[in-house]
């Protein structure tokens, strides 16, 4: 795949980018990177969206190493580009990232810009503020879609498209009752797959580990390194005199 661009294609591209997002995306709050800096540099997030959006509206599937070769043609010394990833979920724009369930890129490693029309399905631009117990408000304040994977209630699961949407009740942080400001919405999928293991923030990212069992689940390699981590920070203390 061509991994290089003209600054003229750049240019181009930049600004129909920029056209769509004040027309569709600025209103959610999803923020357009500046094309170059106060140095007259690139802007990496802004490189890794114009690669993405080269072919808009037909756009086409394109690796990490792709998108690192295509920002070392600016920044030599990139090792890894995690771009993409973050312009997603974290920032909105509507990239989906390669995996097993992903229903627009199946590979891991691979990115596709989808459209530049709608954000990211359950990017929310602010704060979300679960100021009142009724369920149906808190949903509607996740757009009536799972925090978690952005499906929308009542329409096909975006990971498993032969299962209707249906969205319950979970924990942002199982520590704490189900009640007002500790409730967001997850499909039955990710309701049951996610449990009780995790706390999850306000957008339905994972912040930290609510049942450890969870360990258990990881490979051995795994195992070892988070003991490593816990010898450490622990000073080798046996748990039982704590």
């Amino acid at each position: 795949m061509k991994t290089m661009m003209t600054e003229k294609e750049i240019n181009e591209v930049y600004e129909i980018v920029k056209d769509y997002h004040e027309k569709y995306l600025k209103k959610h709050g999803v923020k357009l990177p500046q094309l170059k800096n106060s140095k007259g540099e690139y802007v990496k997030d802004a490189l890794v969206l114009v690669y993405l959006a080269r072919f808009y509206p037909n756009t086409v599937v394109a690796t990490k190493h792709d998108l690192t070769v295509f920002i070392r043609n600016f920044y030599p010394d990139t090792n890894d580009v995690q771009q993409a990833r973050h312009l997603g979920a974290q920032k909105g724009w509507f990239i989906s990232a390669g995996g097993r369930d992903n229903v627009h890129v199946r590979k891991l490693g691979e990115y596709r810009l989808i459209t530049l029309e709608r954000p990211y399905p359950h990017f929310k631009g602010h704060r979300i503020e679960t100021t009142t117990g009724e369920w149906g408000d808190i949903k509607k304040q996740y757009g009536n879609r799972c925090a978690t994977c952005g499906s929308e209630e009542g329409k096909r699961n975006l990971h498993y498209p032969n299962t209707v949407a249906k969205l319950q009740k979970s924990h942002i942080d199982p520590f704490k009752p189900l009640e007002e400001g500790n409730i967001f919405p997850q499909c039955q999928k990710c309701n049951r797959a996610y449990r009780d293991f995790w706390v999850f923030d306000e957008r339905g990212r994972i912040r930290g580990i609510a049942n450890p069992s969870i360990v258990k689940k990881c490979k051995n390699d795994v195992k070892r390194k988070i003991y490593k981590i816990l010898y450490k920070e622990f000073e080798g203390a046996n748990p039982n005199e704590w």
